[in-house]
């Protein structure tokens, strides 16, 4: 599993400022309607936070969340797990294990090709009537100047060096991914998220976002593209600027299914 952006506190920091503006943005952290769900999936955990969120928010469920390398150090809810697990490998869970899966932002992470087979696995570890979310995002900001196109046109060649969406496609096709998994009631929704100070407290995180990665990702564009760290500084603060004077906006898709009721998990299914 390929990703894009250097693992350091920074990124760490970044991850959670992302994770507030899109709690902030969304008006929640999930859409799916939950109820009272004994076991939660997080997939591609990254920091832990939204995680985290949801065992405060279901105190009775366990909430596990996996990925390559564990999230913060230091104190955890009591009823979180951690399981360190490349999700290109399978998930390590049995069929039916839990009652939410979900998993936001891997676009940067999946190569396109894997997506199909890594969505039906989620499903998998879905018991009947449980629900699977993706979130996900396009990889452009509308309406935008020169610099701000300057830096996605890197991070796109950057994205398809490693086989990643660079096309911004697959938040297009997530509802086509839960459907061919054989997932029901699929729907989706797209929210535009304000990039700048002009958009108040979620615009203002979201560009602290934005600032974060592409400040992580000039010495990979200088070491990959020749660009000089000073230009790509300069780029950055004229970026900023095209975003307020713009009003620019970035667009997240959501997408929820639902295991279909009749799906039999088989017995003996492994405790998490």
């Amino acid at each position: 599993m390929a990703y894009m952006l250097p693992r350091h506190e920074t990124e760490i920091d970044r991850l959670d400022v992302q994770h507030y503006a899109l709690r902030a943005a969304l008006r929640g952290n999930h859409a799916a309607p939950l109820g009272r769900p004994a076991a939660i999936l997080d997939v591609g955990s990254g920091t832990g936070q939204w995680a985290y969120d949801l065992c405060l928010e279901y105190p009775e469920a366990l909430v596990v969340g996996l990925d390559l390398v564990p999230g913060k150090v230091g104190r955890r809810p009591p009823n979180y797990r951690f399981v360190k697990a490349n999700v290109l490998h399978g998930l390590p869970f049995a069929d039916g294990t839990f009652d939410y899966v979900h998993q936001r932002l891997m676009v940067t992470a999946l190569p396109v090709s894997t997506w199909p087979g890594v969505v039906r696995d989620l499903l998998r570890v879905t018991r009947p009537g449980g629900w699977v979310e993706l979130v996900e995002s396009g990889n452009d900001i509308e309406p935008r100047g020169p610099a701000t196109s300057r830096l996605f046109e890197l991070a796109a060649q950057l994205a398809a060096s490693y086989e990643l969406d660079w096309k911004g496609s697959v938040c297009n096709v997530l509802d086509g991914y839960l459907r061919d998994a054989g997932a029901d009631g699929v729907e989706t929704q797209t929210v535009p998220v304000p990039i700048g100070e002009w958009g108040g407290q979620v615009g203002s995180l979201m560009a602290s976002d934005f600032r974060s990665t592409f400040t992580s990702l000039c010495p990979t564009f200088e070491a990959r593209f020749g660009l000089p760290a000073a230009l790509c500084q300069e780029l950055l603060r004229a970026m900023h600027a095209e975003c307020e004077g713009f009003k620019s906006r970035y667009t997240f898709t959501l997408a929820t299914g639902r295991r279909s009721e009749s799906a039999v998990a088989p017995r003996g299914a492994a405790a998490v």
